[in-house]
């Protein structure tokens, strides 16, 4: 089992101390990975029409995956960098490439990309991109980011990229690991067509039959699940008690990868986030070993 933390940076409101503070202390206390949220752009919920219906609203702070990762390489030198999920199809496809390899350099080879298509409509549109084909760009990104990462020069005549002879330079020294994260039926099979692993949250109920599912999918399309990664972030863990029996749970089903959650268990200082984690991390070294 691997043992990850996600960064609270709902909570911590870009407050760079608290970056610094943090990312030490993930690492000095033994977790595998800190992992970060992606959105860009907020935005207020009321009367919008098709109505939003996630979590996040303009009160919410989030930093750049990217940017925090290339600090957190510099301070850091053990700890997995990893997104959960990027909204990549929202993105320049190039362009997160480039950023990706740079912060897989940077940090010598500590990066996992876990992506996603995302809720947010507003943030699509403010974006310049479209929210309908969000799916379909997705598949073919992931496609294009390894050539990019592999190749001295691309041509890609793809639905939604066409490039000719041309590349991103350093490319980094490995394919970066990308995962997918989601709840639906297309995101199952995006990952058994085309990911490393995948990334659950939500109901523990339900992120177990999605494991299930992934690992049918997987069998159909002639993948193995022996190297394949099955992760549950605890966003229903909201005690030290609960994230034990959780993580029990979730290996027990066949996982075997857990990122714990600080948020919205009522800290107000960056102080009582490590007292958490550093009591966490003790009950699972007890439970589960070191």
């Amino acid at each position: 089992m691997k043992f990850g933390v996600v960064y609270p940076q709902n909570e911590t409101h870009g407050n760079p101390q608290a970056l610094h503070d943090l990312g030490l202390a993930i690492e000095e206390l033994g977790y595998d990975s800190v992992l970060f949220y992606d959105h860009v752009v907020g935005a207020e919920h009321s009367d919008r029409e098709p109505p939003l219906w996630g979590p996040y609203t303009e009160e919410h702070s989030f930093h750049d995956p990217f940017v925090a990762f290339g600090y957190l390489a510099a301070i850091t030198s053990r700890i997995e960098l990893a997104t959960g999920v990027l909204i990549l199809p929202q993105r320049q496809t190039v362009l997160a490439a480039q950023q990706a390899a740079d912060a897989e350099l940077l940090s010598g080879g500590r990066l996992r990309i876990g992506v996603g298509t995302g809720w947010n409509w507003v943030e699509y549109d403010a974006l310049n991109q479209d929210f309908s084909t969000r799916g379909k760009r997705l598949d073919e990104q992931i496609l294009l980011m390894r050539e990019l990462w592999s190749k001295p020069l691309v041509t890609f005549d793809g639905t939604f990229h066409q490039l000719e002879r041309c590349c991103i330079n350093p490319r980094p020294n490995r394919q970066i690991p990308i995962w997918v994260g989601g709840f639906s039926e297309p995101a199952f099979s995006r990952a058994a067509r085309l990911g490393d692993g995948f990334t659950f949250a939500g109901d523990q109920d339900d992120a177990i039959a999605g494991m299930a599912r992934v690992r049918e999918l997987l069998a159909e399309n002639g993948r193995s699940d022996v190297d394949f990664g099955y992760e549950y972030t605890l966003t229903r863990a909201r005690d030290v008690a609960s994230v034990i029996e959780a993580t029990q749970r979730w290996q027990e089903a066949g996982g075997n990868g857990v990122s714990v959650l600080t948020q919205k268990i009522g800290f107000d200082s960056v102080a009582g986030h490590i007292d958490y984690l550093a009591e966490a991390k003790q009950a699972i070294d007890e439970r589960f070993g070191s």
